[in-house]
Formats: structure tokens, sequence, C-alpha cells
């Protein structure tokens, strides 16, 4: 069975840091592109980080510079270290791959 699990949300202060997880299981993920999604209260699922499986991340014009998404084979999961976080970062993230998406995990950016 093909399960991505989330961790990691949590609230931080503006300009603050988180990791975020997703661990896969059923498939491996090095075999696939991951992708990491969010929304916002009242808005839909907005892309932010893939990973193709040569390693090469690429990034949404709002997170770039501040955010890195990377993963560890041995751990089969995937990461989305987000620095200089900013209150319009608030929201859930998913992560999706191996035709799966995760329950997600809440980030909330606030003072």
């Amino acid at each position: 069975e093909v399960q991505l699990v989330e961790s990691g949300g949590g609230l931080v202060q503006p300009g603050g840091s988180l990791t975020l997880s997703c661990a896969a299981s059923g498939f491996t993920l090095s075999t696939e592109t991951m992708i990491w999604l969010r929304q916002s209260p009242g808005k839909g699922l907005e892309w932010v980080s893939s990973l193709n499986r040569d390693g090469t991340g690429y990034y949404a014009d709002s997170v770039r510079g501040r955010f890195t998404v990377f993963r560890d084979n041995a751990k089969n999961t995937l990461y989305l270290q987000m620095n200089s976080l900013k209150v319009e970062d608030t929201a859930v993230y998913f992560c999706t791959g191996g035709g799966e998406k995760g329950q997600g995990t809440q980030v909330t950016v606030s003072s």
C-alpha cells in the first residue's frame, strides 16, 4: 500500500524555521518526482516545490531562496526545510508522489 505521512508542522514566529518531513511507504520515492503543495484558508492548492528523480529541486517564486527540498533515500523520506518564514506561508502542507497525497501538516506563522 502506497502511503505518505507528513510531519513537522507547528506554530512559529515570522522569521523562524521549520523542517517538514514526508515519510513514504509502498514505493521508493527516489524513483518518483515528489511534490510539496500547500493550501491556505479559503484558497486552492498551491504548488510549492518539486524534487526530481535526479535530485534537482524546483521552487515557486514565493519560496525560492527560503525553502529547500531534499530527500534521504535511506529513510525513504522527503523533506522541506523552510527558513525566513512569513505570515503568508501559513497553510496546510501536503506531499504528493507515487500516486498518493498525504494527509497534510499545519504550518502557522504568527507572532
